[in-house]
């Protein structure tokens, strides 16, 4: 077999992205233990390059009392990754199972700790099925494929 048809799957990079932080009611908010709700955003591709492509994470952590927010943190988190070689049909599940796989630890620990240095309890965001996500978000596309060929 040939070099050039070798598959490769590597991370070039794993960074923070994007980060926001508000806390609109301190000091009040810093007295309370209301439990925060996850919005798990989405997961974004984008090629950066030949063989290289930048997929990011993003969630949505919010805790409210009522109507007023005690705080609310927006994160997203990248990666760059090498993928050749790699067959089209299977192009889907790397860039949206296997990379986000390995994105979003960094995400849970990053949003657990700036939360922490808020001056909150930690938030642990729970673990994604990214395998479940997918076929979920292609049964869906299929679907909407169908209804409009009809």
């Amino acid at each position: 077999m040939s070099e050039q048809a070798t598959p490769v799957f590597q991370i070039q990079r794993v960074y923070l992205k994007d980060m926001s932080l508000e806390q609109p009611n301190s000091p009040l908010s810093c007295c309370s233990n209301s439990s925060p709700i996850l919005i798990f955003n989405c997961v974004e591709a984008t090629p950066v390059a030949e063989g290289l492509f930048e997929v990011a994470v993003t969630a949505t952590v919010q805790t409210k009392i009522e109507d007023k927010t005690l705080f609310l943190v927006e994160a997203k988190q990248a990666g760059i990754f090498e993928i050749r070689n790699i067959p089209e049909e299977q192009m889907g599940g790397v860039i949206g199972v296997a990379c986000p796989q390995i994105i979003y630890p960094y995400l849970r620990a990053t949003v657990a700790d700036i939360v922490t240095r808020a001056g909150f309890p930690p938030v642990h965001l729970a673990e994604i099925n990214f395998q479940a996500m997918y076929e979920q978000q292609n049964a869906a596309a299929a679907a909407q494929t169908e209804g409009t060929v009809q």
